[in-house]
């Protein structure tokens, strides 16, 4: 840019960058939006650099290489995410819940205080119907007290789920604080009561953006797994957690081990 008059895609990229900015800063000050305060954050940091990229291609030869190959990194990026949201949303729609299976593993959520946040609420709801055909089935309750939470995720649900059904026995797995560790510890629980997640069928109810992760890391862990996903009602919050968890799967498929 050099002291030049700003052009009318330099005017349009810098103004996308304040606009980003702006939004990323208030966004992230709502419940739950916080990943996408962060990528709207990073949108603007890649509008500058895709200006800065811009004035350095047009008075060098290595500045046109590197333009070229962001655009081939941002095009690359743009494919892989397309294709894991494609995923993510297919492992969502998978529906189980005609299938009999030998337990459940109802993965926590958020707890406002003592009141189940809408994602842990879903899972509740999806739990609760296919109960309501199969009272019998063994039920683990996963879920740690995490920050902001009065109680453990797996008594807020289980207090939700005793109203409906008072005389069933509940099995609480109150200490984990991840994906990972719900199913490692829902497991030995399972185990100790003579169900083999290995050998057993192991429906896991979870909300349907978490659906892939949560049977990637239970497979994993050799668990054999049937789905019941609990939708949320669609919107802002749910676009939310769809693009973040195509994040979080990358992070799981490469790290998580």
């Amino acid at each position: 840019m050099n002291g030049k008059n700003l052009t009318a895609r330099e005017k349009l990229f810098l103004t996308l960058a304040i606009l980003s900015t702006l939004a990323g800063v208030i966004v992230q000050v709502i419940p739950g939006m916080k990943f996408s305060g962060q990528l709207l954050l990073a949108v603007a940091v890649g509008c500058i650099a895709w200006l800065c990229l811009c004035d350095w291609a047009e008075r060098s030869a290595t500045g046109k290489r590197c333009q070229k190959i962001f655009v081939g990194c941002l095009a690359a990026g743009a494919a892989l995410f397309l294709s894991l949201e494609i995923f993510l949303f297919s492992y969502g729609a998978r529906d189980d819940s005609a299938l009999p299976c030998d337990a459940l593993i109802v993965l926590g959520a958020g707890v406002n205080g003592e009141t189940p946040s809408l994602s842990l609420q879903t899972r509740i709801d999806a739990a609760a119907a296919y109960l309501s055909g199969r009272p019998g089935v063994p039920v683990v309750l996963s879920g740690g007290q995490g920050p902001g939470e009065n109680i453990a995720e797996a008594q807020a649900m289980e207090n939700a789920l005793r109203a409906r059904f008072p005389d069933k026995a509940f099995l609480l797995e109150d200490k984990s604080t991840s994906t990972a560790e719900n199913f490692r510890y829902s497991k030995a629980i399972l185990s100790a009561e003579g169900i083999d997640p290995e050998s057993a069928s192991i429906m896991i109810v979870t909300n349907d953006f978490h659906m892939a992760r949560a049977c990637l890391i239970a497979q994993r862990q050799g668990i054999h797994t049937l789905t019941l996903a609990a939708p949320l009602p669609y919107g802002w919050l749910t676009v939310n957690y769809y693009i973040r968890e195509a994040f979080a799967l990358v992070k799981t498929a490469l790290l998580d081990w």
